[in-house]
């Protein structure tokens, strides 16, 4: 991987704030955007504005094909068949499709971590005030450790699986294949949230065994508003659509409703043409790369991000103390409080990091004991030059202030 060559890219990465360059440790949220994902939606806008699936004209076949077009790339990317995969807004609009769509009932078990992302946490609360769904968490430690003898245990009975592949506090990788198989032999179906997993590393959802997969696409370089969601296509015939209105039919009158085949009958509405063309565009750009050399580049910069945290003795460092995590730490300042450690390193720094509960509130405040953390994330633009100057400015922070 050429880096420089990479960040030449990004336009941010050339923005100067208060006369110096950014240093964009906040990847975890959202990361930036390549000039190729930039253009490719403003194609959309300059060159062919118009609906897809609708019309008939010249205009509208070009936006299908360019939309059919994004739908296949991303199949690509995690070994998917392009009709398996449903475009949605994000992570979580896919994770409220599933549990609105799959038709539990009251007394039926959904099974999840205890350190999931409000989005992978909410949609089964919920089921359980309604209907009766019950909810049980199987065991993450605080270095993000997942018990399988826990989760052996928990998943009897369960109807749904429903887990993170990658924490977005702790940077723990779960292991997802063991989880579906064992998840398999109970007969439970399997959910995983990918949002923190499928940008950072390659995906496969066949070798991996899941039936359904939800991610984002402003995490792997495509725009805010755009996501997936990949279901084994049977199980999605079998889905019920919970959200329905154009391009969601066939047919429809007082006798009845033949819907769309799958997976247009799950995205009703005229859709984000331009978003869904840059996240195709992002995911072809993750592939040119390589998503084995993104992994093996990100697992440098862990391992010089954990030599430089173990350098203080007034900061604790959550999540492996192992390179094999994801490139997110989440850490706490003795005496300082996450907001105000964010503040300082981006007013006096430009190094923009994120601070509070990272949508993780109960992990936080019932196994961390925190009142929110610190969370410096990196990505494939980012570079040991970068995390340097970051621990330089992190040690005057805890020396100064």
């Amino acid at each position: 991987m050429n880096i420089e060559k990479i960040r030449e890219d990004f336009p941010m990465l050339q923005k100067k704030i208060r006369g110096k360059l950014i240093v964009y440790f906040d990847n975890s949220c959202v990361s930036l955007k390549p000039l190729q994902v930039i253009d490719k939606m403003n194609q959309y806008y300059t060159d062919f504005t118009a609906c897809h699936g609708r019309s008939i004209h010249s205009l509208s076949q070009k936006v299908t094909n360019e939309y059919e077009h994004a739908r296949e790339s991303i199949a690509r990317l995690i070994n998917a068949k392009p009709n398996e995969c449903i475009f949605t807004k994000n992570t979580t609009e896919g994770i409220n499709l599933i549990s609105n769509s799959l038709g539990l009932k009251k007394g039926d078990k959904v099974v999840t971590t205890n350190l999931e992302h409000n989005s992978n946490f909410l949609p089964w609360l919920k089921l359980k005030e309604t209907i009766g769904v019950k909810h049980e968490m199987t065991l993450v430690d605080k270095d993000g450790q997942f018990d399988m003898e826990d989760f052996k245990s928990k998943v009897k009975d369960a109807k749904l699986v429903s887990v993170t592949a990658a924490s977005n506090v702790t940077g723990s990788v779960m292991p997802v294949k063991e989880i579906a198989k064992t998840a398999h032999d109970n007969r439970a179906l399997v959910l995983i949230d990918g949002a923190q997993y499928v940008p950072h590393r390659k995906t496969d959802v066949r070798k991996m065994d899941m039936d359904f997969l939800a991610f984002s696409g402003h995490k792997m370089l495509g725009p805010s508003g755009t996501g997936v969601l990949y279901g084994k296509h049977d199980l999605l015939e079998r889905l019920s659509p919970f959200m329905v209105g154009g391009e969601t039919v066939k047919d429809v009158n007082l006798r009845g409703v033949i819907y769309e085949d799958v997976p247009t009958r799950f995205e009703p509405g005229l859709q984000n043409y331009s978003g869904v063309m840059g996240l195709g565009t992002a995911a072809e750009y993750l592939m040119r790369i390589g998503l084995d050399d993104i992994e093996k580049h990100e697992a440098e910069l862990t391992k010089e991000m954990l030599a430089g945290f173990w350098k203080f003795d007034n900061i604790t460092l959550f999540g492996p103390k192992t390179s094999d995590r994801e490139p997110v730490f989440a850490f706490s300042v003795r005496k300082l409080s996450s907001h105000d450690v964010a503040i300082i390193l981006d007013e006096t720094a430009n190094i923009m990091i994120r601070s509070g509960m990272h949508c993780a509130h109960y992990y936080h405040e019932e196994y961390l004991k925190s009142e929110g953390t610190a969370r410096a994330s990196l990505y494939l633009y980012n570079t040991k030059e970068e995390i340097r100057y970051f621990f330089e400015k992190l040690e005057e922070v805890t020396k100064h202030f």
